[in-house]
């Protein structure tokens, strides 16, 4: 964001050392924990020597909403940033417990046949039975839309994480597969047993600069926070795993 010359000229609210840490390993931490007590519009020195932190730092401002005023190379190798606290504390909180208090909705009406027509918001697909055996099926089955939930959320997911950490995805396909733990009770033949899925296997492949020990620690990260996947994990066993290619 473009300032004039006073304000990066004059003495910052507050400011902390961020030494060697990068904002994923609790910088961000410290620099919220000193933003806090700031009021909207103050300012906040940031002296970091982790090359990274100048690639994170101001795309998570960006996300959040505060902006970096000036950004200057210091002594002993640091580099230091100003930055501003954005202005409206307030809409923040509200966005916050609105989100706490979200409720997802969805609305299905019977189209005719083993077909229904489902409404999310602005959006409409057709879905097909339960669970289905064969490949000519007019529209998937809940089963395959559950498996495209698990998959979908993953991908963007560990897409956005990967991202917000200033590592580029080149290429990033994911395959999630299911099996019952016994079909036959859905099908009728059998009353023993339970219809339910046994197994939810997911393979993540990505191209991707982040080594691999970045690249498992942010996945780790994503399947954590996934409320998706979370919500399967109470019931069925969901194996997931990602591969660097």
């Amino acid at each position: 964001m473009a300032t004039d010359r006073g304000d990066q000229d004059r003495p910052a609210d507050a400011a902390i050392d961020g030494g060697d840490l990068d904002c994923g390993s609790g910088l961000l931490l410290i620099i919220r924990s000193a933003m806090a007590p700031l009021p909207a519009g103050g300012t906040l020195l940031v002296k970091s020597r982790e090359l990274s932190v100048r690639e994170d730092l101001p795309a998570w401002c960006r996300m959040v909403g505060h902006a970096i005023l000036h950004t200057a190379a210091a002594e002993h190798g640091y580099t230091h940033f100003l930055l501003r606290k954005k202005d409206d504390d307030d809409k923040l909180a509200r966005d916050l417990e609105q989100a706490r208090a979200h409720q997802w909705q969805v609305r299905t009406r019977w189209s005719g046949g083993m077909s229904a027509k489902v409404s999310v918001r602005n959006h409409g697909f057709a879905i097909g039975q339960p669970a289905s055996f064969d490949t000519e099926d007019a529209a998937p089955s809940a089963v395959e839309f559950l498996l495209a939930a698990v998959a979908g959320a993953l991908c963007t997911g560990l897409q956005w994480r990967l991202s917000r950490l200033g590592q580029q995805v080149q290429n990033l396909e994911v395959v999630a597969r299911a099996k019952a733990q016994n079909s036959l009770v859905f099908l009728g033949v059998e009353d023993q047993g339970s219809p339910a899925l046994a197994t939810i296997e997911v393979t993540v492949y990505v191209a991707s600069d982040a080594d691999d020990d970045r690249l498992q620690e942010v996945f780790a990260e994503t399947l954590r926070r996934c409320p998706v996947a979370q919500s399967l994990l109470q019931s069925v066993a969901v194996l997931a795993r990602v591969q660097k290619v």
